[in-house]
């Protein structure tokens, strides 16, 4: 088990998912952020059925950047409940792991 995590969220336009992206990734926060081609999310909000498209994000970072992953993509998203789940990276290829942390740290 690695201490990298994918955190995945969704935002409703490309502008607000490239602003996201681009934050996170700027600050260090994030090695990386692809944004995936509009999706289609059903859901329930206040008690009705809705669907949306959406643009979802996953966003390549450490465990212990989680909270600062949340407070940043809270204040930069246009959503009263933003997604936003953890998934952990069991293992990967050793040169992506390096580069992967080497874009985490402040140079």
């Amino acid at each position: 088990m690695t201490d990298k995590i994918l955190v995945i969220t969704t935002c409703g336009s490309s502008e607000e998912a490239e602003r996201v992206a681009f934050r996170l990734v700027e600050k260090r926060l994030a090695a990386c952020v692809n944004i995936s081609s509009p999706v289609r999310s059903i859901y329930r909000w206040k008690g009705a059925l809705e669907t949306a498209e959406e643009w979802m994000l996953t966003i390549k970072t450490r465990r212990d950047q989680f909270a600062a992953v949340r407070d940043e993509v809270a204040l930069l998203h246009s959503y009263d409940v933003p997604e936003l789940i953890a998934l952990p990276i069991v293992d990967g290829a050793e040169s992506y792991l390096e580069w992967f942390e080497a874009q985490l740290n402040r140079q």
